[in-house]
């Protein structure tokens, strides 16, 4: 009976147009992104408290809101940034796969349920939770070439005309400016003119907030009016003011004679805006930056482009002289590696073919692989849609390596049927017989492989999402490849093969070389694995030197995580001593900048003066740089050469303040900076000195460790502030209120909210504070006046004493507890987990009982990610050996296949070894892991062919020896041309360079050097654990028999 698809042809043929059509068209519609949607989901909670310092927002606004918020469901830990200018943020981070929204509007119910016990400014500014992403996805910046337009101008613009736009793109999570703010209309008072005409604070709130309203005004003549009534007119009564103009002639009092004190009269009114707190620039010019996050779950790619073409459009209505850059682009790594990704896995297909096409030696046979291949990868892409996977760097590599397996099922089924028209055959019989042949191995190959990656695809946690797309793509693409195998190549065989004709010319002369080289070559292996057999105690004692190696080995290379890429782009941080002015800081951004603009690699570099990244708060001595480098191809340097040369002019150049440059995080999401984070907490509510000595006495004696490379911190309590001390008993005895001296002290030093007001078809706010010259030094206050209940005028200097004392200028919090932050980096050649040991030893031997410690960020899923690695290495294994034994019915024969895997483990590890001298970058990390459970299957799939025709002749009579024997040398042609079609699959990952290199790098290094050993080693030992397995147990009597046949 004939195979049915060498009868019908065509309908193999058609249902491969089908798969490549449906896996190509689900192509289109997969999202792209850079790694699997992996970083936690995050809610953050914001608010400000005008006019507060750090601690008051840390204990009037945090910790209520914390203590409801706290085990809201799934929640892994959250983090709260209370800074100096009143502003309040709880990031708390969920658990992998945790519905974001569902966890966004359970954490509104709590925050609503604190919302009564905060201070009612709070209340009227109020509390907003939403969906966040910490980095930006992209940042625009608006500068005017010929400096026609400041700052105000250009962030103002941005906020009216674009970020609205912006905002409304599919996929932008949100649209924040950096640097500048909304136009507010700013009241600047002079105290002392204000004391003259006896007028207090509250006396002006009173009066704008009259004169400075919307009142409706009714109808005359509206329904039910008298009858002959033929019109009804709206009332309009006076508007809201707009003009600065308007304000200024607002009345504040007036007497019988007519004589008006008007707003003009006790100060200026200006439109302003809301905080001069930060200021931008890009290249050194004034901007308006906006920073656009991407929303959790959106195509990053697709996201990007729609916000460059909608910018494109708006700026064609752009004033003369306004120009837009895009001065952060993070998704140009994403689809540059892609690209590269795309780079490889033609050249692996290239390289691939032409070993199948020395083999064969005949181009017809070369076709059918060629045609099979793409049926596979492409048919992948079918299922992404259903699994919810994006194209990332993982399922492309999962890819690149799933060539050399697929390629392979073609060839086996080539291999069988090309053996049978060599003996005589027409092609059609050979593919009937061949087909029967190997069936069988086709089908066990292609469910070992699957069984695998399945517990690779079920570990839990990042680690389980990172392995997830890439074992399951291949798990896929090897279904695929074996129906295939099974449909289109004997439909092909029957086709296109014919009886081999001898080649012409060179190729001829060639291939001849080759065969008599090769046919040489096959006989000595043979005579050497017959020579092994025969000394079976020494292979085995051979097998448990491996072993012992792979130990010592794998204790050598240290493991890793995720590793830290070229993205093209890095920050730096600029920290000054504390209450250091915005002009002081404006000064050190203008040296960043310098040496900056001196890099060769640098394109863009957008400045925020005022502002952190890694706090995410704004204080006027901090400033923040995000840096964006040329094209990878255009510049000599990578980003961690530029990161070293800057950080080396910084230290030096920079005597006055704290500045460093840094790289991303290498999964964005997950924390703003790489390296690791650590939160020092302080269990029992000491002062935030004694936090700082801790944390102090900590990081000094962890620089002692051989394995930090830097550690530091951004929490200081000693910034110098001013203490007001006012004396309770004399504000009464004056006969005065204490709200009101509150209220006047506030409003003079940090400015007070009235009303709104409307311009631009905006609502703004409008904002009372003291002349800026009133308020330089602490001794002002005598200028500013309160007045009491019997109507006279009471500085504010006679009821209050100035005190200088230090406080923190922001404080954080951690699960409840007030923290410091340790973040640093590993020194080179330690890796993240030695550094996390070693800050756990340090911590266990220097903190005193009532301190404790936390991870976060990265180093929390790193943490519970620790020893994953190993068990789904054991459950791969132990999955293989299930798998097998259900095939042979036999618990003794899978020993026989997978004692072929710790060879592939000691070649992947020495790779790893080797390269580690030249160059750190080769860990164990997520990848080369990955790689190794990809080795269990594939130094299985090489046992297979072996063993699987050794049984079969071992079942007809044949006696193990020579059953083994026969089958390696019948295997061996095979075997060989499938494993240098995946060691040559794997080079061009090997010589990787630009975007995503070093997980490429790492990745191609495991698999190729631990394939390269497992076929050497496996092709020899095989058939001798197969004879001493087969054997084992068995009487003596026999075993001798056998030899003493053969030598006769």
């Amino acid at each position: 009976m004939d195979n049915f698809f060498v009868r019908r042809p065509i309908v193999a043929i058609v249902l491969s147009i089908f798969i490549v059509l449906i896996g190509g068209l689900s192509i289109l519609s997969t999202p792209i992104a850079q790694y699997p949607e992996i970083a936690p989901p995050l809610v953050q909670v914001s608010t400000s408290y005008r006019g507060a310092n750090a601690l008051n927002v840390e204990q009037a606004v945090a910790t209520p809101i914390e203590q409801k918020v706290n085990g809201v469901e799934n929640m892994l830990y959250m983090q709260s940034t209370n800074t100096g200018d009143g502003s309040m943020t709880l990031s708390i981070t969920f658990d992998m796969g945790t519905d974001l929204d569902n966890a966004t509007m359970l954490t509104q119910n709590r925050v609503a349920e604190a919302t009564n016990k905060l201070p009612n400014d709070v209340k009227t500014t109020g509390v907003t939770t939403k969906k966040s992403l910490s980095m930006p996805m992209l940042i625009l910046s608006l500068y005017s070439p010929n400096k026609t337009f400041d700052n105000n101008f250009l962030t103002n613009y941005a906020s009216i005309n674009l970020v609205d736009a912006l905002a409304r793109i599919k996929g932008v999570g949100e649209v924040t400016l950096y640097g500048g703010s909304n136009y507010a209309m700013r009241i600047w008072v002079k105290p002392d003119i204000m004391a003259k005409y006896n007028l207090t604070v509250p006396d002006i709130i009173k009066s704008i907030q009259e004169q400075n309203a919307i009142a409706p005004g009714g109808k005359f003549g509206a329904p039910p009016a008298t009858d002959n009534n033929e019109f009804t007119y709206n009332v309009m009564l006076k508007d809201r003011l707009v003009n600065p103009e308007d304000f200024e002639n607002i009345i504040l009092k007036s007497n019988i004679s007519n004589q008006q004190v008007r707003l003009k009269d006790i100060g200026t009114v200006t439109l302003g805006t809301e905080s001069y707190a930060s200021v931008a620039k890009l290249n050194g010019n004034p901007a308006g930056t906006i920073g656009i996050k991407q929303m959790p779950g959106s195509n990053a790619l697709e996201v990007a482009e729609n916000v460059k073409n909608t910018i494109e459009q708006l700026s064609k209505r752009f004033p003369q002289d306004l120009k837009y850059a895009v001065s952060l682009d993070t998704t140009l790594a994403i689809s540059e590696g892609i690209n590269e990704i795309m780079h490889t896995l033609v050249e692996a297909i290239i390289l691939v073919i032409i070993v199948v096409f020395i083999f064969l030696q005949n181009w017809r046979a070369t076709l059918i692989p060629l045609l099979t291949v793409p049926v596979s990868l492409v048919g992948v892409f079918m299922l992404f849609p259903l699994l919810g996977f994006s194209i990332n760097v993982l399922s492309l590599l999962g890819l690149v390596l799933a060539i050399g397996i697929v390629v392979d099922d073609a060839i086996v089924v080539v291999e069988a049927v090309m053996h049978h028209i060599e003996q005589g055959m027409s092609p059609r019989e050979a593919t009937n017989q061949a087909m029967r042949e190997v069936s069988g191995p086709v089908i066990a190959i292609a469910i070992v492989l699957t069984a695998v990656f399945i517990p690779v695809a079920l570990t839990p946690g990042i680690t389980g999402r990172l392995y997830q797309q890439f074992a399951i793509t291949i798990a896929i693409s090897v279904i695929f490849s074996a129906l295939s195998a099974l449909t289109l190549s004997p439909a092909l065989c029957s086709l296109l093969l014919k009886p081999n004709q001898e080649a012409k010319g060179w190729l001829g002369t060639f291939f001849k070389w080759f065969n008599v080289k090769f046919g040489a070559f096959t006989n000595k292996y043979t005579g050497f694995s017959g020579f092994l057999i025969k000394k079976t105690a020494r292979s085995l004692i051979f097998i448990g030197i491996v072993v012992g190696v792979i130990i010592l080995l794998g204790a050598k290379i240290p493991g890793g995580f995720v590793p830290e890429e070229d993205q093209g782009y890095m920050f730096v941080n600029i920290e000054l001593p504390g209450a250091s002015s915005l002009e002081r800081t404006s000064k050190v951004i203008e040296k960043v900048e310098h040496i900056l603009s001196k890099n060769q690699g640098v394109e863009y570099y957008t400045s925020v003066a005022g502002f952190s990244l890694i706090k995410n708060s704004v204080a006027t001595n901090n400033g923040f740089f995000f840096v964006a480098l040329k094209e990878w191809k255009e510049r000599e340097q990578d980003v961690f050469q530029i990161l070293k040369e800057v950080n080396g002019k910084v230290v030096f150049g920079i005597p006055e303040a704290t500045v460093f440059a840094f790289g991303p995080p290498p999964i964005t999401g997950i924390g703003n900076a790489a390296g690791f984070s650590m939160m020092l907490q302080d269990k029992e509510g000491n002062t935030p000195q004694y936090l700082f000595q801790n944390a102090q006495q900590f990081m000094a004696e962890a620089k002692k460790r051989p394995e930090i490379g830097t550690i530091r911190t951004t929490f200081n309590p000693n910034v110098p502030q001013i203490s007001l001390d006012i004396d309770r008993e004399k504000v009464s005895e004056l006969n005065l209120s204490l709200s009101d001296v509150n209220l006047a002290i506030g409003a003079s030093l940090g400015g007070q909210y009235i009303n709104e007001f409307n311009k631009f078809g905006r609502q703004y706010i409008v904002l009372l504070q003291a002349d800026p010259s009133f308020t330089v030094n602490p001794e002002d206050i005598n200028k500013i006046f309160v007045r009491s209940r019997d109507n006279k005028m009471i500085p504010i200097s006679s009821i209050a004493t100035i005190r200088k004392e230090s406080g923190p200028e922001f404080t954080t919090r951690f699960n409840l507890y007030r923290a410091a932050e340790i973040g640093g980096t590993p020194a080179p050649g330690f890796t993240s987990a030695e550094a996390m040991t070693a800050l756990q030893e340090t911590a266990a031997k220097v903190l005193p009982a009532g301190m404790g410690y936390e991870w976060a960020n990265m180093s929390y899923q790193e943490k519970q990610a620790e020893g994953k690695g190993n068990t789904v290495f054991i459950m791969a294994l132990f999955f293989v050996f299930l798998i097998l034994a259900a095939q042979y019915e036999s618990w003794k024969l899978p020993f026989s296949v997978l004692l072929g895997t710790p060879f592939a483990v000691f070649g992947a590890f020495l790779g790893l070894y080797l390269c580690r001298l030249l160059s750190p970058d080769y860990v164990n990390n997520v990848f080369a892991q990955i790689g190794l459970v990809m080795l269990i299957g594939l130094a299985a799939k090489n046992a297979i062919l072996i063993v699987e025709f050794a049984k079969e002749e071992y079942e007809k009579g044949m006696p193990a020896k020579e059953a083994a024997l026969y089958a390696a040398k019948l295997r061996f042609r095979p075997i060989l041309m499938t494993a240098f079609a995946f060691i040559l699959g794997v080079v061009p990952l090997l010589t990787a360079s630009g975007a995503g290199a070093q997980a490429r790098k790492v990745m191609g290094m495991t698999v190729f050097s631990g394939m390269l050993v497992a076929t050497i080693l496996g092709v020899c030992l095989i058939p001798v654990l197969f004879v001493f397995i087969e054997t084992f147990g068995k009487k003596k009597s026999e075993e001798i028999d056998e030899p003493k046949k053969e030598e006769k």
